[in-house]
């Protein structure tokens, strides 16, 4: 059965922070303010006490810091808790130093028959959840979408995408979507870098922003915070646990980037219940607020494109998200990136279409760009890029056999080269002879040409 004990709208838990001093790089003026007491967490005190006697339960004898640290609570808070929980005779002190933070608890045997019961109420034991009126607020406040907003200059554009080939239309088609954050189509063959440009624009997005590490929604906790969304920013990262005035119960990230590729269906995009762990885990629209959400290979979901699509752009037009059978809208501000290598009117109807803000087409790459790219990762494996090896793999390889200059064959191609070379125990050098057998295990149907030249 899941938690479903009541709550209340925070208070001051929800305020901002001031604006922080010189060499406190955002963190204050990101994270809200410290909660001093139960009713500035925003959480119901039943909820906050079931926390503390699963918690308790889990480690035995603990000290406060220890369980402060475990729920992401100030010790005012968790001394207002433990002292309703010594009242209910749940909880005593098992010992005591010399100073008032020095101090042990652990369950008597009344706590723990409640913390067992709680726990058949709901597992989760962690970091107290934020109020999904608190999230929301910071959502609103973190987005690029607000006036005044930091935007990505053409600078950093052009930058990022410096070895990518790409032409200046292209480079200010995405630039122009970035600075609207409207919906944005990459489509195209397979492997013309579609996917690999796609999470590139993640790095782009400026600024750090605050994710709760668990929400409170419709009464239930929900795990929100993933470190493989949710990267942390290295310059704040030890920072952030040093900040004693902030909620903790926020972790300072570097914007999301959340991928969803043809494996997904409907049912992937509801709070799903993680029974190895017995909690409720967010879906990917979830966590990927204020920042990227990638949808990839658009239309060979096991749902239909429509409704893919009107799931998100109805909450991007300022419709609600709600997810089924949950009663309150949630929020949603993402970038919306969709791939996709079949033709834009095969997955979107002409209504539909027409509200993608931004449609990139990615195809082969212009000669001089190919070649470019084919230096670059060279230069990244730290290989010699000989010029006639460079011509061969050109004028040879692809025009004879018709196989267009797509993104993905140089980093392919070179990788494959140097397997060869590990597999011979060598080390990997670009010659036509190991050009020539890395392309044929890429494709193999193509016809070898003609012996005899030199490498």
């Amino acid at each position: 059965m899941i938690e479903t004990l009541s709550w209340s709208p925070g208070t001051a838990a929800e305020r901002m922070a001031p604006a922080a001093p010189p060499g406190e790089l955002e963190v204050a003026a990101i994270l809200p303010r410290q909660a001093k007491s139960v009713s500035d967490t925003g959480l119901d005190a039943r909820l906050v006490a079931a926390l503390a006697l699963k918690t308790l339960h889990a480690t035995g004898r603990a000290p406060l810091p220890l369980l402060a640290g475990r729920l992401r609570l100030s010790v005012s808070v968790l001394r207002e808790v433990l002292a309703g929980l010594m009242t209910e005779q749940q909880a005593e002190v098992a010992w005591c130093g010399e100073s008032d933070i020095d101090v042990q608890y652990q369950l008597t045997p009344i706590g723990q028959r409640a913390a067992l019961a709680a726990l058949a109420e709901c597992r989760y034991v962690g970091p107290a959840p934020v109020t999904l009126a608190a999230w929301r607020a910071l959502i609103e406040r973190q987005s690029l979408r607000q006036p005044g907003a930091s935007r990505p200059r053409a600078a950093d554009l052009a930058a990022l995408l410096a070895g990518d080939a790409l032409d200046a239309a292209q480079r200010d088609l995405l630039g122009a979507a970035l600075q609207s954050q409207r919906a944005l189509l990459l489509h195209g063959p397979s492997g013309s870098g579609k996917t690999t440009l796609a999470r590139k624009l993640a790095r782009l997005l400026p600024g750090a922003v605050a994710v709760p590490h668990a929400v409170l929604i419709g009464g239930r906790i929900v795990r929100l915070y993933d470190p493989a969304c949710h990267p942390a920013p290295l310059p704040l990262a030890r920072q952030l646990e040093e900040r004693r005035s902030c909620d903790a119960r926020w972790v300072i990230c570097q914007r999301p980037l959340v991928h969803v590729g043809a494996d997904f269906d409907a049912a992937d995009f509801e709070l799903r219940f993680d029974s190895e762990h017995g909690v409720l885990q967010a879906p990917p629209q979830l966590q990927a607020n204020n920042g990227i959400l990638v949808i990839d290979d658009l239309g060979r979901q096991r749902l239909p494109a429509s409704e893919l699509l009107n799931r998100w752009l109805g909450p991007l037009d300022g419709g609600p998200l709600r997810l089924g059978g949950q009663a309150e809208s949630l929020p949603f501000d993402a970038l919306l990136v969709f791939v996709t290598n079949l033709a834009p009117s095969s997955v979107f109807d002409p209504a539909m279409l027409r509200r993608v803000g931004y449609r990139i087409g990615l195809g082969a790459l212009p000669d001089a760009g190919y070649r470019a790219l084919v230096r670059r990762q060279c230069r990244l494996r730290g290989l010699d890029c000989p010029e006639n090896v460079l011509e061969h793999l050109v004028t040879r390889l692809h025009r004879q056999s018709g196989t267009p200059l797509l993104a993905c064959y140089p980093q392919e191609l070179l990788g494959r080269l140097s397997d060869f070379a590990s597999l011979a125990g060598a080390e990997p050098c670009l010659s036509i002879a190991a050009l020539e057998q890395a392309w044929n295990s890429v494709c193999a149907s193509v016809p070898t040409p003609a012996a005899g030249i030199a490498s």
